[in-house]
């Protein structure tokens, strides 16, 4: 599972601290150990449910642009704001990496192989799923808050930088796909 994981996510070795990447990692471990879906479904499934199922944008090509457009706000916060802005990079990344990973226990397959939201995913939404697996693999509470964070619920709360930045780096690359004006 390690090698699906890392196939998966060549972005993890941009967390430099190896306990917190070795966290991160082990959590979609987890995750894909009790999902139905493979690392294959996740590289053919729509991102989204709520688009439409002629979506060609997958599951992973909407993760991995979040993870790097997550990370490269990160870096201009870090180059331009004197340090009264900061990213923390691995805890931006990581949680990046992690925020949609609930999603595998949100989402079953139906009998024509489509992703559609699973009895599981109608109770519990991905940033609680996310999170419970997150804690149970033992990564830190400052990735665990942007996973919770990162969708509407994160309205209710305080958001701290790297979850501000990880939540418009999900919404600015979703919902031009679901309300943009279209001329």
């Amino acid at each position: 599972m390690r090698e699906d994981v890392l196939k998966l996510w060549p972005e993890l070795n941009w967390i430099k601290d190896t306990e917190l990447r070795e966290k991160t990692a082990k959590v979609w471990e987890m995750a894909l150990d009790r999902s139905v879906l493979s690392p294959e479904d996740l590289q053919r499934i729509p991102f989204t449910l709520l688009v439409g199922p002629d979506l060609k944008v997958t599951f992973m090509d909407h993760k991995r642009s979040v993870v790097h457009i997550a990370r490269d706000a990160g870096e201009k916060i870090n180059a331009m704001y004197h340090g009264e802005l900061t990213c923390d990079m691995d805890v931006l990344i990581s949680g990046a990496i992690l925020c949609d990973v609930g999603k595998l226990l949100e989402y079953e397959l139906d009998e024509n192989g489509n992703a559609v939201q699973g009895t599981y995913g109608k109770y519990v939404r991905h940033p609680f799923s996310g999170v419970s697996i997150a804690e149970e693999a033992g990564v830190p509470p400052a990735v665990c808050h942007i996973i919770a964070a990162h969708a509407g619920e994160g309205n209710m709360i305080k958001r701290t930088t790297e979850a501000y930045v990880v939540h418009h780096a999900d919404f600015m690359t979703f919902l031009p796909f679901k309300e943009r004006l279209k001329i």
